[in-house]
């Protein structure tokens, strides 16, 4: 009897969900017999919408739990023997370097590092907890953002801070996406006909989180997310990189804590704090053509720092294969992928405007022929996860 894997991807504003057949998971092969996404959680505009062998939509007010209550309500018919469930767990810490079989034990370690990632691992578990509580007896697999960047070397992992403070309290980079990071170099890859070993890849995944990530010769060696996934890009609610000394003036200034302080970075800063409007790049570049101009100082001011980031993570290689965007924004906008690499001065890149404005070829391939390879590949963490799942609860 087939035994299809569950996976669940909590994030901050969202829940994907996809439902796959067993056989043919581990080569990756098999495609979701049921998908679901929910989107803009938390807001009066969420919505979720199931699709494959069921149909469902809807759009109202929903929160995380609500809306994954609400998918394994309406799925629960094809959620019979199922093999197991996998759930993105963004931070693993220096305790989690790899995927794992959640017990009681291991879910009491994931609430120990919580703190470090307070947008989603909240999330993570929370969806953990809610599938064991209605599903008991389905293994669950935590499969984490930060495993792929264990290859990050010492130089690109240590912060410039007393080194007790990484020996004692483990303050590093740890890095995030990488899951979506090892998807996407191992489809690159694929597209590119040539070894993952063997190839040198730029990606940048932007979504409501962005981040980048050099891959040297298939490894992460260096990626712009830190201890948190606050480091780094612009995001939709997150600030990205900041001055440290900016909460200490900001305190000083207004008398707000330090969690205060922490949770308007997180929650209330990147594109939505720019352009006081949103969070979301669709509608922000909608307003912009209304002449927005808090929607407008949002989207250069993105562009430009993923245009830097890009450029700083370069220095890693002697020679790119390929420029790669992923994620929501990465996938889905030619017109932030035009900007950003019209900010990105120093390298020749050109794009081919009408594979940009369609998201690429068959290829991925969007710039001109002869100039440097950019590529727009969609990732498929849900996949990588699956495969994860799969292999873990194999001879459980």
């Amino acid at each position: 009897m087939t035994q299809p894997v569950l996976v669940v991807n909590c994030g901050s504003s969202s829940v994907k969900l996809a439902l796959y057949p067993t056989f043919g998971v581990a080569s990756g092969s098999i495609r979701p017999s049921v998908t679901a996404l929910a989107e803009r959680l938390g807001s009066d505009n969420a919505s979720l919408t199931i699709s494959g062998d069921m149909q469902f939509s809807t759009s109202e007010p929903l929160d995380h739990k609500q809306a994954l209550t609400l998918f394994l309500d309406k799925a629960k018919d094809h959620l019979n023997n199922l093999k197991g469930i996998g759930h993105r767990v963004v931070h693993g810490g220096e305790v989690f370097h790899e995927s794992v079989l959640l017990d009681d034990d291991t879910l009491a370690s994931l609430h120990e590092i919580s703190p470090l990632a307070p947008l989603h691992n909240p999330m993570n578990l929370m969806g953990i907890e809610i599938c064991r509580d209605i599903m008991p007896g389905v293994p669950n697999v935590a499969v984490f953002d930060t495993a792929f960047h264990q290859s990050l070397p010492e130089s690109a992992y240590l912060y410039g801070v007393p080194y007790q403070w990484y020996e004692e309290h483990q303050v590093r980079r740890y890095g995030f996406h990488g899951t979506s990071y090892r998807y996407v170099s191992q489809e690159a890859a694929r597209r590119l006909k040539q070894p993952v070993e063997q190839l040198n890849l730029i990606i940048a995944h932007l979504g409501n989180g962005c981040s980048a990530c050099v891959i040297r010769q298939g490894r992460s060696v260096d990626t712009s997310m830190g201890l948190t996934p606050l480091e780094g890009l612009i995001m939709g609610t997150r600030s990205g990189d900041v001055d440290p000394g900016l909460l200490a003036h900001m305190t000083n200034e207004t008398g707000a804590s330090l969690d205060e302080l922490m949770s308007d970075l997180n929650r209330k800063s990147g594109l939505l704090g720019l352009s006081d409007l949103s969070n979301d790049m669709r509608t922000l570049l909608a307003a912009e053509q209304d002449d927005n101009a808090g929607a407008k100082r949002a989207i250069d001011a993105f562009c430009f720092r993923v245009a830097r980031q890009l450029s700083a993570l370069s220095c890693n290689l002697s020679s790119t294969d390929a420029v790669v965007f992923t994620g929501g924004i990465g996938e889905h906008s030619g017109e932030i992928r035009r900007r950003i690499l019209a900010a990105w001065r120093n390298i020749p890149y050109r794009l081919d405007s009408s594979l940009n404005d369609s998201n690429g070829n068959q290829s991925g391939r969007i710039s001109e022929k002869g100039t440097p390879l950019v590529m727009v590949i969609p990732t498929d963490e849900e996949l990588m996860i699956a495969t994860d799942t799969y292999q873990m609860t194999e001879h459980d």
